[in-house]
């Protein structure tokens, strides 16, 4: 359960006769491997702390896992989170603490693939162990960890996200599948276009493999020369109407976003309707509508958020098949919603200001002065108490010193907004220009 297992290469699919087993042998994810990537040096010292890898299928991560482990001759376990239960967690642990000595400097590393599966007693279970060091966790997973993994493991964890294939990546890996192959490269391929199967991968390496190897099996003239055309003739025949692990799990869900971010409901109820009857997670949807109604429709309408969030402990209580109806009314409330992104801006424009200022002082009159010493050094002088002025406000500089009077929050061109641009205007006057 637990080892790698050692396919025979003539009968275990493509993407598994070709995975990299070197860092040189690896495509893609520069910035975690490459010269500056924040995985290169621990992988080049061996000093491996645990982490998390998040991205979409057929990225690389328990490819990344596997040479991590090679690279720094670790012992390599792996448990995948649908089958393995908290038995399964505690052997492994078991094996590495009863090591005879093997592992007292280099620990074994446990890999987890869709560690978003494993339930909130199946994650305690592996706290102890990546405290104490007995192993180091690689988790991977297609979801945010934020939502999905304990808060008491991911702080104990780096998360690293891998990122969907290039276009030059995956014509690379075609390449290379073809000439390296042990059976691809007993056969004639001429790879003419390749626009057609990069656009049915999705970005997924995996994937666009596994359609390679479709249409070159499914041919049996000597020379195969791969179209546009016959890509599309060999897959049409064999794909799914939703397949919510790929290309058409991220289209569809990218058409339901926009069809709300553009205030139609009909267009978001149907693909609502293409994700439920596809099976699609109910979290996931939910999920996605929280984070819409802040970022599509936040201060426009603030309730928005309320209603998104009630959404997603409903649904989630419920689960199918009643969810679906609570799902619908969420996102019809949320298409009919009038629309603002000026806080997901105002946000963005302050992360930028702080990347390029750095660490700027917070002015001594609003810091905080809980010893006598600070109070001595001014911490706190001058503060003016809002609540001591009329209407509860006081002109006060709140902004460090180099960036004051900088405006962050625009407010949109909507009823609500328009109607805090004036209330702004007439306590700030024309400090910050509204």
């Amino acid at each position: 359960m637990f080892n790698i297992c050692n396919f025979d290469a003539m009968t275990s699919p493509l993407a598994e006769r070709i995975r990299p087993t070197t860092l040189e042998e690896y495509l893609s994810q520069s910035h975690l491997i490459g010269p500056e990537g924040a995985l290169t040096s621990q992988i080049e010292s061996g000093l491996i702390s645990s982490m998390i890898f998040w991205g979409p299928p057929g990225t690389g991560k328990t490819t990344l896992a596997n040479i991590i482990a090679n690279d720094s001759e670790r012992p390599f376990y792996t448990l995948s989170a649908i089958d393995s239960g908290v038995a399964a967690v505690r052997e492994v642990i078991d094996k590495a603490k009863k090591g005879d000595g093997l592992f007292t400097t280099k620990n074994p590393i446990l890999f987890i693939d869709e560690i978003h599966r494993f339930s909130k007693s199946q994650q305690d279970s592996l706290l102890g162990a990546v405290e104490k060091g007995w192993i180091t966790l690689i988790g991977a997973t297609t979801e945010n960890p934020s939502f999905e993994v304990i808060p008491a493991l991911l702080s104990r964890c780096q998360v690293y996200v891998l990122e969907p294939f290039s276009k030059n990546d995956l014509e690379a890996l075609l390449k290379r599948a073809i000439e390296k192959d042990v059976i691809l490269s007993k056969k004639k391929i001429k790879l003419k276009e390749t626009e057609a199967i990069i656009r049915l991968s999705g970005g997924d390496a995996r994937k666009l493999l596994n359609i390679l190897e479709l249409v070159v099996l499914s041919e049996t003239s000597e020379e195969i020369i791969v179209t546009n055309d016959l890509v599309s003739q060999k897959v049409q025949k064999n794909t799914v109407l939703y397949d919510k692990t790929g290309e058409q799990h991220y289209d569809i869900i990218s058409a339901f976003i926009k069809s709300i971010r553009g205030s139609d409901p009909n267009a978001a109820v149907y693909w609502l309707a293409r994700m439920i009857e596809g099976g699609e997670e109910v979290k996931f949807i939910a999920r996605r509508l929280v984070i819409l109604a802040s970022e599509d429709i936040g201060m426009a309408n603030p309730t928005a958020l309320v209603l998104a969030n009630a959404t997603f402990d409903a649904v989630n209580a419920i689960g199918y098949p009643e969810a679906r109806i609570i799902l619908s009314q969420c996102a019809v409330y949320l298409a009919t919603s009038p629309k603002s992104n000026a806080s997901y801006k105002a946000i963005k424009a302050a992360q930028q200001k702080v990347k390029q200022t750095g660490d700027l002082s917070v002015p001594l009159s609003i810091r905080n002065a809980p010893t006598k010493l600070m109070k001595e050094l001014g911490y706190g002088d001058n503060y003016q108490y809002a609540h001591d002025f009329e209407d509860n406000f006081i002109a006060h500089e709140f902004l460090p010193e180099e960036i004051k009077g900088t405006r962050f929050y625009e407010p949109g061109n909507n009823t609500r907004e328009n109607g805090l641009r004036t209330f702004l205007k007439g306590l700030w006057k024309d400090k910050y220009g509204y």
